[in-house]
């Protein structure tokens, strides 16, 4: 086991992400992937349930979340992916879409997409929000290829001793291109307190 952030060295610049553009990617996905039918959506648990469950909602198409990581605790600890959901028996016989929030090598999407089809999926096809030029060829569906620096609006602030911080995982991503932590790249959205706790 080891214990370690992912290589950022080969992004060049960055992309911050808003709501607002996910929703309008997951519309877009959600029109190319119209033509599939599919009746399964797999969301690949933690990033990849945003995107899913919209498109799950976009498209009124049954939802299963399904978990492959290399982390725990949100740390990268494993050189490759471990399940530790698998699909449900439901997916046999059926069109099933995988969905994740990034492709990066694909590996995932297509350990997925081989469980699916073990478990007797008729069809199975795999849909990304995100994709590096690394991993463009495994997803049948994309909403946005880039090399640069993904910051997703989802994981951009981590909750450490009752304060907010810019997670330590972008900070070091955005050092190794020379940039600091500028709160102007959080998105500036304070909480709510609740109505009750």
């Amino acid at each position: 086991m080891t214990n370690f952030y992912p290589s950022y060295q080969q992004r060049k610049g960055i992309t911050p992400i808003s709501w607002e553009t996910v929703y309008a990617l997951c519309k877009g996905l959600g029109l190319a992937v119209a033509p599939f039918e599919p009746d399964i959506i797999l969301g690949v648990a933690r990033g990849g349930l945003y995107p899913a469950t919209l498109l799950s909602n976009l498209t009124g198409k049954e939802f299963y979340p399904i978990r492959i990581t290399r982390r725990l605790n949100d740390v990268p600890h494993f050189d490759k992916p471990v399940w530790r959901t698998r699909p449900p028996d439901a997916v046999s016989g059926m069109k099933v879409l995988v969905v994740d929030e990034i492709c990066g090598s694909g590996r995932t999407l297509q350990m997925a997409q081989a469980e699916a089809l073990r478990l007797g999926a008729h069809e199975v096809r795999c849909a990304s929000l995100f994709a590096h030029e690394s991993g463009r060829e495994v997803p049948d569906y994309i909403g946005l290829i880039t090399d640069e620096l993904i910051l997703n609006p989802w994981d951009r602030e981590l909750l450490v001793n009752g304060q907010y911080v810019f997670h330590p995982e972008y900070v070091h991503a955005l050092q190794l291109q020379g940039i600091g932590p500028d709160p102007s790249l959080l998105l500036g959205i304070e909480s709510i307190t609740p109505a009750k706790f």
